[in-house]
């Protein structure tokens, strides 16, 4: 189950990282699941317009990285993304983009995720999975 913290908790350690630059807001906790958005602008943007596919594979990496943070005990372990890929199926060229990344494997030391990225409409834009290695932390 995901951690109890509140998403103004959440979005708060934004501040002063990527995720801040590319405004990605957490918008939605779940038991196994955790959700966000991201503008479609000039933070965004490739040259040609459409939405960047490093910043449709940030976005999947955040949430993933970010929900298996929060079923862990931060105090002794750490998670650290270790493959992520992304398939993008569709482009984007404004509005917002949000991502829902469900847990779909669990061990002690791995966790992955699927990520499915749509626009304003529900367009499918990015399909991507993430596997996050759960490490203990150094003393």
């Amino acid at each position: 189950m995901l951690s109890q913290i509140s998403l103004a908790e959440l979005n708060a350690m934004n501040k002063g990282t990527m995720m801040e630059q590319m405004k990605i807001e957490y918008t939605e906790l779940g038991a196994d699941y955790i959700c966000g958005s991201m503008p479609v602008d000039h933070s965004t943007r490739q040259p040609a317009g459409l939405l960047h596919g490093g910043a449709s594979a940030a976005l999947a990496e955040t949430l993933g990285s970010m929900g298996s943070m929060l079923l862990i005990n931060n105090e002794v372990h750490a998670a650290v993304g270790i493959e992520i890929n992304a398939n993008h199926v569709r482009k984007a060229t404004e509005g917002f983009v949000h991502g829902k990344a469900t847990i779909i494997a669990r061990s002690r030391k791995l966790h992955v995720w699927e990520i499915r990225i749509t626009d304003d409409e529900q367009h499918l834009i990015c399909v991507s999975r993430l596997t996050v290695m759960i490490i203990e932390k150094r003393k």
